[in-house]
């Protein structure tokens, strides 16, 4: 049996995982992706120049989404679930899943506020830091988890990201179309779908084999999140010559 792009694992600790392939901005329209008619989104990064929360596993990320709510979003990557705070777990605003690659993958806790939806827009044109778009109960974690000032956060963007669903006939489930497209027109694109845990082997298989009979195969080199991508990016705007 041919091996599927990803081997997440069996977990009845995360209700969810979400599978993610990096993929050439080609294969989007081998698969038909209406990128043109999906969600358009600009997406922030915050962190410092030395990418301090990158290195105590924390991310934030701040989203305005065309003619829809913006949000703000901390989240922890790896986690493990058992040893997070009460406090952390109980909150309605927070979620944990894994997020699988072809050749890693890694749990994750997100805790997210919903913005208005011209707040992020209103802040980058006043000039102000992105940081205060973030809930007190989102500092409390970065305080928890890094205590970097919040003073000290540099903002990484924006991308311009397209989003579309896809339905392909052999799958009984959509995946999800991304195109990323950096200042400087590089373009990065993945396919993705969400499944409970105890599927995701079997949403594993399957899906890989409805790409593969599209061409679509992961590229031979170490796949990053796209996170990563973005902080690489922007990262050399902050150098010290």
């Amino acid at each position: 049996m041919t091996r599927g792009f990803w081997q997440p694992p069996l977990t009845g600790q995360v209700p969810k995982v979400e599978l993610k392939v990096a993929v050439a901005d080609g294969d989007l329209r081998k698969l038909g992706a209406d990128l043109k008619s999906g969600l358009t989104r600009k997406v922030y990064f915050l962190d410092t120049v030395d990418l301090a929360l990158q290195q105590h596993g924390l991310i934030v990320r701040i989203r305005s989404n065309k003619g829809r709510c913006a949000d703000a979003v901390v989240k922890l990557r790896p986690v493990l679930p058992k040893a997070l705070p009460g406090w952390l777990r109980r909150d309605d605003g927070f979620a944990v899943e894994i997020d699988a690659l072809p050749d890693n993958y890694a749990c994750s806790g997100t805790l997210k506020r919903r913005l208005g939806r011209h707040d992020v827009e209103r802040t980058v044109r006043a000039g102000k830091p992105l940081a205060r778009l973030l809930s007190n109960r989102q500092k409390r974690l970065l305080t928890a988890y890094a205590n970097v000032p919040l003073n000290t956060l540099l903002t990484f963007g924006p991308v311009v990201v397209r989003r579309c669903r896809l339905q392909l006939a052999a799958l009984d489930h959509p995946l999800v179309a991304e195109q990323w497209t950096f200042p400087d027109k590089t373009v990065i694109a993945e396919l993705s779908t969400r499944c409970p845990s105890e599927r995701a082997p079997e949403i594993a298989d399957e899906t890989s084999s409805a790409l593969r009979a599209y061409g679509i195969v992961p590229d031979d080199q170490p796949q990053v999140t796209k996170t990563e991508a973005t902080l690489r990016h922007f990262t050399p705007r902050f150098e010290t010559p």
